[in-house]
């Protein structure tokens, strides 16, 4: 079937195109009540079925003769361990981790926190979870205590996972006092906490709460898979950089574990049995859904890596790990890219790998310019392709589908809506818009499955936050167009789009003309505040690693680049250069708390940043 056969399919009957992919997994029970609509008026997938997303990522597999397949890889070059488990050890693993958890009281809709950095128990620690029926919350490993706090009085988890500590390059970052600070301050506390010693920090123990993870594992009974309803609960997961009371998605079993299956191969071609690499954190969602849930529910091995794209221990550390492992598909941030382009340029380093296992190169988390877009392509030799999804959908709303009909891909451009996902571009009335012209990025309802439900203890926040701007819509938040040949362009998030004297301008596009200077590694460009134009934009720019350069010289260029292609309507005048822009861990740039800085407003500091120097060192340039 060819996409749009596809994709139309998708749209004309979503119930019978969904009823028909449910196939591909193993249902305890069947669904027969594919699509219905909730007592909130929320439209839910899979309600009467019944399943277990642990059964579906380990279990099938074993009991199908495939236990000795490999299942998972660890691989750490922040402590130098390297780790496999095949299905059947993953298995077990996950089956006393459940037992671990059922023996402190653990039952089926129960919350567990996982405050875990990037090792194998943190993934256990998912599936066992999953084993059970229990509900997970993963908490991004290093998050300040008041960000887990909040977590923990809006999740009310009955047990706590976490490990004695995390590493950051060569820092060690103990986690143990970080969790007794937010249970602390918390007006909700664990009844149990369960640490994993690790050689490079010793964990203090509160006798009573605390407990050892190697001696609860030892001494755990194996736990079978619970069978769940399709809109169970799978995961509540809080969006970074939340301050104030959390949004936690919800994600229910049936719906996401058809998506994930499908996904896997329609849109990354891939294969039980090859290998697939999600170079992210599973403290994101990219980390669950493509670190730890779709690659074993398909049948994949799944890498995991405790290390950064560059210092561990160089530029070259994502091509050793695809080439000794063989990777055929690499998922990850184009900030990642980013940062390996700005220390080696040339590919110098990944010329010393064997790559010709890679097949595919997936960029989502932000918008992969089309400046990095280009250096990868050129420098790598293989298909480059862009992807657009939100942790609200737990999968990519706009994909080339690669394992259904690759298409050629066009720079800047996610490509198309994958199937399930009625993707039109409104105006501020909600009139569709034409092909190139800008708008608010919407999906016609109903959404697929995957898609978020609610937000956690609050379903009127959740309709007021995604259905209620436009009736029969979910909003993105985005915004973009289609262009004639029907592909998708994400500008960025709507709040990216300034108002220059009256002119409605994408500082989106703006970075994609500064990103082509051949110096420049990566760039922010923002809307400050101006009496006269309402605002002006300001960029600020990274360049690359080289020396004697004439910064004046190249902010002149930039200004010249932007008024040329934009037109003098643009006012870009302001390129500050910076060594390094300020970033979430999960490598997105803090635009919004540059524009309070230059606006001089207040602004918080999230703890999601990753390195808070970077915003000191532009506030003195400022």
């Amino acid at each position: 079937m060819s996409y749009q056969e596809e994709f139309q399919a998708s749209i004309d009957n979503p119930e019978k195109f969904w009823a028909d992919k449910a196939q591909d997994i193993d249902w305890f029970k069947q669904p027969q009540n594919i699509l219905s609509t909730d007592e909130h008026g929320i439209q839910r997938w899979f309600a009467d079925g019944e399943l277990n997303t642990s059964h579906l990522a380990l279990d099938y597999h074993v009991d199908n003769g495939r236990g000795d397949q490999l299942a998972l890889i660890y691989d750490s070059p922040v402590t130098d361990q390297k780790k496999t488990f095949t299905y059947l050890e993953l298995r077990d693993e996950v089956a006393r981790c459940a037992g671990m958890l059922k023996h402190h009281g653990v039952t089926k809709g129960d919350r567990v926190v996982i405050y875990m950095p990037m090792i194998p128990e943190a993934a256990i620690s998912m599936l066992a979870c999953a084993r059970l029926g229990a509900i997970h919350s993963v908490v991004f490993g290093g998050f300040a205590p008041p960000e887990l706090a909040v977590r923990l009085e809006d999740a009310t988890p009955k047990v706590l996972l976490t490990a004695s500590c995390g590493i950051e390059v060569a820092r060690v970052i103990e986690y143990k006092p970080l969790v007794d600070e937010a249970m602390r301050i918390s007006s909700h506390s664990p009844e149990t906490c369960i640490v994993l010693q690790r050689p490079q920090a010793d964990a203090s123990m509160l006798a009573g709460r605390d407990h050892d993870w190697r001696e609860g594992m030892e001494n755990a009974e194996p736990a079978d898979c619970v069978p769940v309803k399709g809109t169970d609960l799978l995961y509540i997961l809080y969006t970074s950089g939340t301050t104030g009371k959390p949004k936690g998605v919800v994600r229910e079993n049936g719906g996401h574990a058809v998506a994930m299956k499908y996904s896997m191969n329609a849109i990354y071609d891939m294969k039980p049995g090859e290998v697939y690499w999600a170079a992210s954190d599973v403290g994101w969602v990219v980390g669950h859904s493509y670190i730890v849930y779709a690659p074993l529910i398909h049948g994949c091995t799944t890498v995991l890596y405790e290390g950064k794209p560059i210092m561990t221990p160089d530029a070259g550390a994502f091509w050793r790990v695809i080439s000794e492992y063989g990777v055929k598909a690499l998922f990850t941030a184009p900030t990642a890219f980013r940062a390996i382009k700005k220390e080696d340029a040339s590919g110098e380093l990944a010329s010393q790998y064997d790559l010709s296992c890679l097949k595919t190169i997936f960029a989502a988390g932000e918008r992969l310019d089309p400046p990095t877009y280009d250096w990868l392509r050129d420098t790598y030799k293989v298909p480059v392709l862009d992807h657009w999804w939100q942790t609200e959908t737990g999968w990519a709303i706009a994909a080339n589908m690669h394992g259904l009909e690759p298409m050629p891909p066009k720079s800047g451009s996610s490509t198309v809506p994958v199937p399930g996902f009625n993707v039109q571009i409104l105006d501020d009335q909600g009139n569709q818009l034409k092909a190139n012209e800008q708008g608010y990025i919407s999906v016609k309802l109903p959404l697929p499955p995957s898609c978020l439900t609610s937000i956690w203890g609050d379903v009127e926040r959740f309709k007021e936050a995604y259905l209620e701007t436009y009736s029969g819509y979910f909003v993105t938040g985005d915004g973009g167009y289609f262009d004639e040949d029907g592909y998708l362009f994400i500008m960025g998030r709507v709040d990216d789009v300034i108002n220059v004297a009256g002119h409605r301008l994408s500082t989106g596009e703006m970075e994609e003309i500064v990103g082509r200077h051949p110096m420049v590694a990566e760039c922010a460009v923002i809307g400050r505040r101006d009496e006269l134009k309402g605002q002006m934009p300001m960029g600020f720019v990274v360049l690359k690693n080289v020396a004697d350069v004439d910064v004046s010289l190249i902010t002149k260029e930039l200004v010249s680049m932007v008024r040329e292609e934009i037109g003098a309507v643009a006012a870009f005048k302001e390129a500050l250069i910076v060594a390094r822009l300020p970033k979430t861990r999960s490598g997105k740039i803090l635009r919004k708390t540059l524009r309070c800085m230059v606006d001089g407003d207040e602004y918080t500091v999230p703890s999601t940043i990753e390195d808070p120097a970077a915003l000191d060192e532009i506030k003195a340039l400022l």
